[in-house]
């Protein structure tokens, strides 16, 4: 049975039995605490807690989801995957333990012809939690099972929680028994890999606190709602159902292992290392495909960082296997076809996914040649000391900034004759991990407490008024000072004031929140920032100006009329320029992200090539034509199917509900998807000033603009230096280029001369210095202090210039100056010299250990320098001394 009909036959199953279908949610989490969805239950959280009302009883869904905690154990185990897919059955009040357990029996044993999954009751066992006897006494009731394939487990394995004070209760677990070959009998207990998990049924009755780990709470009492959260492993099933032995040879992965086998000529199955390398670029090309499908770009933070280590492991594993060129041409399209049939957009955008990709395999191939680069002369230095170990050091730095995998710093070590250092290598990681982790844990704690909100949200959603008016009369319904409901706030207080109505523009969709205020009868509140902390409920952060605000009291929201005007003006620049940018370049410019805020505005999109002045040019035309064309700005909320068959776009990593608000300027020239303010007609974004152009990586550019009376004002100000500059040259404004190009002309020939000059000062030395060149040991020396110079590239072309002078036989010059006031040397040394012995780079480092500072080099050239002038003669006399007998 395929993937894509198992998932069907999930769906269908429940969508029949009066559950709502809830499409996957982006793989992008909206959780700020968590960078990606993880769990099937993620997007059900704020109905499952009660910090939402759910809008529907029961609902069922299947999830895209992306673990990478376990990457390391990825190919290794029969089921360990970064990307997964997880079926669930949701129960928000209505039905509870054995409905769940019904409809999971029934799906899992109901035949294949008769729309079920077909397994074998024999095959199948159950754990539950070892107090639960309700759930026991349905699983012997209604699955008909011996008591003996029902495994009663604690609470490290049977019972979920979020972790913190909350909702929390039992779990049950289905286990499918694959047999003795894989392992000893005795159930799921035994933690095996002859059972393998495939369904878990949380049920969701108790709230607890005083939780002090995943085993040590106290249960309060029973929910109000009790509530149903399963999980279904697709790629679980899958492999079960399709008869192999592992998720890897699944049909929507084994796809991209057959690419493999062709491209390497390695076959799949014959050797252990090259089959994990084989399962880990199977398991890494989907989940690279499917967060490029969901908007996550490749960087060095955050998610794109994720998924750059992805696709960066996906080339390391086909470099060990031999092939060294470009292949995600074919690894992406084989996993492209393999996922196409579950979700139609990998194909549909896969031009755009496919770009990116590439470039990204590019980029990394090119790191790879210049880490190869660091990471050759740092085995040559390695060596050449005599030592037999590279620095942890130098391998971080090559994993930290190059990017430089630590496995194939290893592998070229080893081919070297040297060990890492992997103590020291580990212990910078692991520092560096406890930063990460730091950084996320205070994020997550200053984040993760909701349920402060929990009650004014079962008031009902914010009614935002402020796409019609500026003002707004409405009730305070909430006041949190410091994480803490309370019921006032004083004159000075910072606090978040909840309302029932407001005409203030919460931050989203790329547009700063409002500026304005709250007033009312003896208060007047600063609004500071305006936000959503849970879906449905806007947020405004205040600072008490006067008086004293309370829960229950009327007030009057006022946004600043200029700032929204500009507010306004911004965010249709951006549909504009966007528009102009497809225009331009054609539809693969799609937007990545954006900001504007009164003035300003910025939009990132997808590119790969720096866009030339000319075509800056024409964008910014375009963008201030349809200014001119005065075109009218029309929003309309509709269903999202039939906002898509219009042709609106949808932008890649944003959220939608079932309605959406469409913005429409002048009919087909733009149409896209939007929640932000508008102007109601084109001409009144006055004017958009294109002031930059740059790149945000390797897929992906940014333009800036000023826009309204921003722009204005920066071309008033060009004008004024314009009309500076043909005073002070005394040039017409239209001959100033010229004139600027005549003046550079003349001060890169000067410079040229002066350089001259100073080059021909510094050669007429040479003779001098020559003639003190003496016998020491066995070579000749010149080792002289030279004096103050301008830079060190003068002593280096003294010392390298006497050298030549010196002729063949066996010299070495050692020259010492002053630099910016600090003590520099250089020694060169030829060929003659440094087979008597004499090495450049040990005499520089002798030198400059003397000056207090470091050095090194080749062994023809090299310098050094320190920090005390005074010891420069002390420093030649070391060179003298260390030369050759």
């Amino acid at each position: 049975m395929q993937t894509a009909e198992i998932r069907r036959r999930w769906l269908d199953y429940f969508g029949e039995r009066g559950h709502t279908v809830v499409p996957s949610a982006s793989l992008v989490s909206d959780d700020p605490s968590l960078l990606f969805t993880v769990a099937g239950m993620v997007p059900f959280v704020p109905y499952l807690t009660g910090l939402v009302p759910a809008p529907f009883p029961r609902a069922t869904s299947v999830q895209k989801c992306i673990r990478t905690n376990d990457i390391e154990e990825v190919g290794k185990t029969p089921r360990h995957g970064t990307f997964f897919q997880m079926n669930g059955n949701f129960s928000f009040g209505d039905y509870f333990k054995e409905g769940a357990i019904g409809y999971a029996w029934d799906l899992l044993t109901r035949s294949e012809s008769d729309g079920g999954l077909g397994f074998d009751e024999r095959d199948l066992w159950v754990t539950v939690y070892e107090d639960d006897d309700e759930a026991m006494n349905l699983w012997k009731n209604i699955a008909g099972l011996p008591e003996e394939r029902i495994q009663r487990l604690g609470r490290d394995t049977n019972y979920w929680s979020t972790g913190q004070p909350g909702p929390a209760g039992p779990c049950s677990e289905i286990f499918f028994d694959r047999g003795p070959a894989y392992g000893r009998d005795g159930g799921p207990a035994t933690d095996d890999d002859r059972y393998v998990e495939i369904w878990n049924l949380v049920f969701m009755q108790y709230a607890i606190d005083e939780v002090r780990s995943k085993t040590e709470f106290r249960i309060v009492g029973d929910l109000p709602n009790k509530n149903i959260d399963t999980g279904m492993g697709l790629e679980r099933v899958a492999f079960l159902k399709q008869g192999v032995d592992n998720i890897y040879e699944t049909d929507q992965l084994r796809a991209v292992i057959d690419v493999a086998q062709e491209l390497s000529g390695h076959r799949y199955g014959a050797n252990h290392d090259d089959d994990v390398r084989m399962r880990i670029l199977a398991d890494h090309v989907r989940s690279s495909l499917m967060l490029l499908s969901d908007g996550v770009t490749p960087s060095n933070e955050g998610r794109g960082y994720i998924l750059r280590r992805l696709m960066r492991r996906s080339i390391r594993s086909i470099r060990l296997l031999g092939v060294d060129t470009a292949t995600f041409p074919e690894l992406f399209a084989a996993s492209r076809d393999a996922m196409k049939a579950s979700y139609p957009e990998v194909e549909h955008d896969y031009d755009r996914l496919s770009r990116i990709a590439f470039a990204e395999e590019d980029a990394f191939l090119r790191t790879l040649a210049s880490g190869s680069t660091v990471l050759d002369v740092a085995v040559g230095k390695a060596k050449d000391a005599g030592g037999q170990t590279l620095p942890g050091d130098t391998a971080f730095l090559l994993h930290d900034t190059y990017g430089f995998p630590i496995d194939l710093t290893l592998e070229i070590a080893e081919e070297a004759g040297l060990a890492v250092d992997r103590g020291a290598f580990d212990k910078l990681m692991t520092e560096q991990r406890a930063r990460a982790k730091a950084d996320a844990k205070a994020k997550k704690t200053a984040l993760a407490d909701l349920s402060v909100y929990s009650d004014l949200r079962a008031q009902g959603e914010t009614v935002f008024t402020g796409y019609d008016y500026l003002e707004t009369e409405s009730t305070i319904l909430g006041i949190i000072v410091g994480g803490e409901s309370v019921q006032k706030a004083s004159a000075g207080d910072i606090a978040e004031v909840i309302l029932a109505e407001t005409a203030l523009y919460p931050e989203s969709g790329g547009q700063e929140a409002d500026q304005g205020s709250i007033v009312g009868r003896g208060f007047d509140l600063e609004v500071l920032d305006v936000q959503r902390p849970v879906k449905g409920l806007i947020s405004h952060r205040v600072q008490v100006r006067s008086g004293e605000v309370a829960v229950g009291d009327e007030a009057t929201t006022l946004v600043d009329r200029d700032y929204r005007r500009g507010a306004t003006q911004a965010h249709t620049a951006t549909h504009l320029i966007h528009a102009a940018l497809r225009q331009v370049l054609g539809p693969d410019a799609h937007q990545a992200g954006s900001y504007n805020r009164a003035g300003y505005m910025r939009l990132d999109f997808n590119w790969s090539q720096p866009l030339s002045a000319e075509t800056r040019s024409e964008i910014e035309e375009i963008s201030n034509d349809a200014i001119r064309q005065n075109h009218e700005v029309q929003t309309r909320i509709m269903p999202l199917d039939e906002a898509r068959a219009l042709g609106a776009m949808a932008l890649f990593g944003e959220k939608y509900g079932e309605t959406v608000r469409v913005v429409d300027i002048g009919g087909p020239w733009s149409l896209e998807l939007c929640a932000g303010t508008h102007v109601s007609r084109s001409s009144e974004v006055g004017l958009i000033d294109l002031v930059s152009e740059s790149s945000i990586g390797s897929t992906a550019r940014r333009v800036e603009s000023l826009v309204g009376a921003d722009a204005f004002r920066e071309f008033a100000t060009e004008r004024a230096l314009v009309a500076q500059l043909t005073s002070s040259l005394k040039t017409p404004k239209d001959q100033l280029p010229d004139r600027i190009s005549e003046l550079v002309a003349s001060l890169k020939a000067a410079e040229r001369r002066i350089a001259e000059f100073e080059a021909q000062q510094l050669t007429q030395r040479v003779p001098a210095l020559v003639q003190t060149a003496r016998a020491v040991g066995s070579v000749r020396a010149v080792v002289e202090n030279v004096g103050a110079l301008k830079s060190a590239d003068e002593l280096r072309t003294l010392a390298t210039t006497v050298r030549q002078q010196l002729g063949a036989e066996a010299s070495v010059v050692a020259l010492a100056g002053i630099v910016n006031e600090k003590p520099a040397v250089v020694v060169a040394t030829n060929d003659a010299a440094r087979k008597a012995g004499a090495k450049a780079g040990a005499l520089a480092k002798v030198a400059a250990g003397v000056l207090g500072g470091g050095g090194g080099g080749k062994d023809d050239l090299a310098q050094g320098g320190g920090a005390d002038v005074t010891r420069i003669g002390d420093a030649l006399v070391a060179v003298s001394q260390a030369l050759p007998a």
